[in-house]
């Protein structure tokens, strides 16, 4: 098939690409940063332009749109922006898919959304409450979800929405907090762990996160697919692993909780599990790994270049 993938020079972007080529799939990346690879098509494209858009999307039997502002506090900082690129930028890659026609759009959307409920165990047919939203982010996927159902519904073609559980891996941003509590310890500063750091997250590995994409593929899934991690692993959690991974390290310093943080929610994978046969194989342990590992070995090569 022939997909392009928007935001696919990104983190998870661009191991969901690796993936897509893998699988035999003809990739086009739409991204302002060039791939990582030189064996895809690259269109440096504004996807909040609807021309370029339609232009780079031409011939396309699919479409990944992963491109989004993600940092929750650049997010803050910019609110106005960042609805122009979460919100008007998916409606700009639905618009085109419609213009197009004949086209599967996948959106990328958070597990994050569950927030807004009140209900501790979920999954995706929980109702969302929007006097819940504690977040610019949080607002913008569940906008972008609803945006793409009912252009799914209304002008008839396949969407897909993934939410995400919080993805770690190789390649990810150094403003996530693996690698800003590696960074600390490395440097010896203390790791700085917000309220009593036993809000959780179920961290997905990319590469778990990246097969799902092409299971979607396979199988012309529609609908709303939960990917979460394996494990329930809290913050404090976290900063512990790093800092018995880093020796010696500044420790762990607790500080005031973040208005609007997710505090996790139990999030049921049954249904990718049933539709998709997919769920995630790489424990947090194995992939904790491999991904501090990584970045060892990145930084380390760009002191040696130094």
């Amino acid at each position: 098939m022939e997909v392009a993938v928007t935001g696919g020079a990104g983190f998870i972007g661009s191991h969901v690409v690796d993936h897509l080529v893998n699988a035999g799939h003809k990739v086009r990346v739409l991204d302002g940063v060039e791939p990582h690879r030189a064996d895809v098509y690259w269109t440096p494209c504004d996807i909040t332009r609807l021309s370029e858009v339609t232009g780079a999307l031409r011939g396309c039997d699919a479409v990944f749109h992963l491109a989004a502002m993600a940092n929750v506090n650049e997010i803050a900082a910019a609110p106005a922006e960042s609805v122009d690129i979460n919100v008007m930028g998916t409606a700009t890659i639905l618009e085109a898919a419609r213009q197009l026609g004949d086209m599967h759009f996948i959106l990328a959307s958070t597990v994050w959304v569950y927030e807004s409920s009140k209900a501790t165990e979920v999954d995706e047919n929980t109702p969302l409450d929007p006097e819940g939203v504690s977040h610019l982010y949080m607002a913008e996927k569940i906008a972008s979800e609803m945006l793409a159902h009912s252009y799914g519904k209304l002008y008839n073609f396949p969407v897909t929405v993934l939410r995400y559980g919080i993805p770690y891996g190789p390649r990810m941003r150094e403003q996530l907090v693996l690698p800003i509590f590696l960074k600390k310890a490395l440097n010896q500063e203390p790791i700085t762990v917000t309220g009593d750091g036993l809000q959780y997250r179920n961290f997905i590995y990319v590469g778990d996160l990246a097969d799902a994409h092409v299971r979607v593929l396979d199988r012309k899934a529609t609908g709303t697919f939960n990917l979460e991690g394996p494990k329930e692993v809290a913050i404090i959690e976290l900063a512990q692993m790093v800092c018995a991974k880093v020796s010696p390290n500044g420790g762990i310093q607790k500080t005031e909780a973040r208005g609007g943080d997710y505090a996790g929610r139990v999030v049921s994978r049954e249904k990718a599990k049933r539709v998709l046969d997919w769920e995630p194989l790489t424990s947090f342990e194995c992939g904790f790994e491999t991904t501090v590992d990584w970045f060892l070995g990145k930084w380390s090569e760009q002191r040696s270049v130094r």
